[in-house]
Parts: structure tokens; sequence; C-alpha cells
């Protein structure tokens, strides 16, 4: 059977894996925000994405709950924030925490790109529509000066 991981080491392996993928994780903060106030395992302000390790052993079903966590997944679908929460009542390997952590920032990046993807068609309609704005004007410019020629 495999080694369950403690709290203290599984946030550890969490917060390498997220900076290893460029997050900026801080360690051990207080999180308010949707009406939700709980001390959260790690958290990049900038990028809003974090990690939350559920245990009795730090009381954090007592500091987060089902309430506020539905608030937090709500956030969540809405785009908002990212969070990883993990519950230990499914006990997890190094291995298996690894493995669901990867899943996770995977998703994440790939969220991303698809942002990205969307923003740049946005701003190619953007830059098209301006591009065909210009024409128009030109276009009705050309026409008043025949009118006035002739």
């Amino acid at each position: 059977m495999p080694e369950t991981l403690s709290e203290f080491d599984g946030c550890d392996l969490l917060a390498r894996l997220f900076r290893a993928r460029g997050y900026a994780i801080k360690r051990n903060q207080t999180f308010r925000e949707y009406g939700v106030d709980f001390h959260i395992d790690g958290w990049d302000p900038k990028a809003r994405v974090g990690f939350e390790f559920l245990t009795s052993e730090d009381e954090d079903h007592d500091d987060l709950t089902l309430e506020e966590y539905k608030t937090l997944c709500d956030a969540q679908r809405r785009g908002e924030l990212a969070l990883f929460i993990i519950d230990e009542v499914e006990p997890l390997s190094e291995k298996d925490l690894a493995a669901e952590a990867h899943e996770f920032l995977d998703e994440m990046a790939a969220a991303a790109t698809a942002r990205l993807k969307r923003g740049s068609r946005k701003a190619k309609k953007a830059v098209k529509k301006k591009a065909v704005k210009r024409a128009a004007k030109k276009t009705k410019a050309a026409k008043k000066a025949k009118r006035r020629r002739s």
C-alpha cells in the first residue's frame, strides 16, 4: 500500500510543482474574496491560481465550509480563479498527488491557450472591422469628391 502524504509534505510537493509551471505561489495566505475567508495553502494572486489540501490535521474542513467551497467552484466555472483542492478523505501517495496536480496544471495551460486564441480571433476581427470602416470612409469620400467635380 502506498504511503499517505501528510498535509505538510503534500503542500510542499504542490508548491514545487506549481512553481515549476511558472506560478508565483505564496504559502499559507489568507484568502478573502466572494464572501469566503480561509487560509489557503498556496496562492498566486496575480495568476489567480492556487491549491488547498484539506485535512483534519489542520482543521481545514472547519476553515472552508461546503457553502464556501461551492462559492469558489462557481467562481472557477466563471474563469475568475483556478483552485486545485485535495481532500484527505481519499489518501494519496506522492506519485498520485503529483499526477493529479499535473493533470490540473495541464488543464490550466490548455484553458489559457484557448483564451489567447479566442482573444487573438477577437483582435483580428476588430482589426478587420476597422479596416472595413476605413475603406468605407475612403469610398464615401471618393464619391463625394467625384460629385463635386461633376
